[in-house]
């Protein structure tokens, strides 16, 4: 369903001084969702999660340049082809309640979004109720406007805004952000439920026991890139399942296992700024040698499965 190949990210911006500037906070990014599937992209906050979802749906700002291939059903997701599918074919559920129109109540967009997945004007009523009902929102809040909502239930009004439609691929950017542990596990469900209808659904979180026990694979993310793609089952045995060594750690460091930060690292090897061109993990890794400092690790692939490690 979708494709996402050696994809980069970069902005220009400019100094006082006119000098120019290229950031490139994603680079070497790859991914892969099949129809039917959910994959949990995690990782902590700045590994470059939300910027990839917005270069999916094609809604990146004017100063970014995106190189790399994004294939979505087997065509290239040229900017065109992502304007007219967006909100029909690709939905996103965005991280940000500043999504919502604030002049609109949350019902009247919650309908909007219906039609534009598809839906005839006189089911899209039903539809919306429905849509409420199924997140745990009173018929009263369609009536509210956003600033009147609380943080959770606005979370909720997106995530129903974004899958009332037709959609066959689902973004979702941290769907369970403010919402308690029955609502979080709800949502989740239901996006359990469209995958299994067929539609794929890409989950970007950092919150991993959320959303692994619903997914079928995890894409990894460290400093932006995909360091490692596996099944979601191998964060549900031992670490050794698990075959970066970032990953590992991120199944230490769960609440189950004790928050336990991984091998002690002190006498481990340490890299200067200018060695640190290589591996994304190089300053963590107890593993690390002088050619993990100077070479970006090559994708090794497993099947299906890949990683970015050079002693995996």
């Amino acid at each position: 369903m979708l494709t996402v190949t050696d994809l980069s990210i970069r902005f220009e911006r400019y100094d006082r001084g006119l000098t120019r500037t290229v950031l490139t906070p994603v680079h070497h990014l790859d991914l892969d969702i099949g129809p039917g599937e959910i994959v949990a992209v995690i990782g902590a906050s700045g590994s470059g999660k939300s910027l990839l979802a917005h270069a999916v749906l094609g809604i990146l700002p004017d100063n970014c340049r995106v190189d790399g291939e994004i294939r979505f059903k087997g065509d290239p997701l040229t900017p065109a082809r992502q304007k007219a599918l967006r909100g029909r074919e690709m939905v996103l559920v965005p991280q940000s309640v500043g999504f919502l129109n604030p002049l609109k109540n949350v019902g009247a967009q919650v309908r909007r979004a219906a039609i534009l997945g598809g839906a005839a004007g006189r089911d899209a009523p039903g539809i919306t109720d429905a849509a409420f009902a199924r997140y745990g929102l009173a018929p009263a809040v369609q009536a509210l406007f956003p600033f009147q909502v609380s943080g959770g239930m606005a979370r909720r009004v997106l995530t129903a805004t974004a899958t009332v439609g037709r959609a066959d691929l689902i973004v979702a950017d941290e769907p369970t952000t403010g919402l308690d542990q029955e609502a979080a596990q709800q949502s989740m469900a239901f996006l359990r439920s469209l995958a299994d209808e067929g539609r794929s659904v890409m989950v970007i979180s950092h919150d991993l026991s959320a959303v692994v026990p619903v997914a079928d694979r995890v894409a990894v993310f460290l400093s932006g890139t995909t360091v490692e793609g596996a099944p979601a089952g191998s964060f549900n045995g031992q670490p050794e399942a698990l075959r970066h060594p970032y990953s590992r750690d991120m199944w230490r460091a769960l609440p189950g296992h004790g928050f336990d930060p991984g091998p002690d690292r002190a006498a481990g090897p340490t890299w200067s700024e200018g060695e640190a061109d290589g591996c994304p993990y190089v300053r963590r890794c107890a593993r690390a040698d002088a050619a993990c400092a100077d070479t970006f690790p090559p994708k090794r692939h497993f099947g299906r499965d890949f990683v970015r490690c050079r002693h995996a």
